[in-house]
């Protein structure tokens, strides 16, 4: 049996009265502490929070390595993005 030791750490949040009675409120609704509920909030919290950019990147990298799909020739492409750019064509 691998016994998992978890650290925990205190965490001191200053509220305005309102705002913790209606902390508690809700927390009570759902019968759980105002401690259980706000850990709950911040887990739901941090799963909405985007990735960090270079993490969004990396990902989208390992996704497009993953299929072979047709270019053309980097310098034939830039051309035509120049020529795109002389004609005063916009999109």
């Amino acid at each position: 049996m691998i016994h998992t030791h978890i650290v925990t750490k205190r965490l001191q949040v200053l509220l305005e009265d309102q705002d913790l009675r209606e902390i508690q409120r809700i927390a009570r609704s759902r019968r759980m502490s105002v401690a259980e509920w706000v850990r709950q909030a911040l887990h739901s919290a941090k799963r909405e929070e985007p990735l960090s950019d270079a993490s969004k990147k990396l990902d989208a990298l390992r996704v497009a390595t993953k299929y072979e799909f047709p270019a053309a020739d980097m310098d034939h492409m830039l051309a035509e993005i120049e020529q795109g750019y002389l004609s005063g064509h916009k999109p």
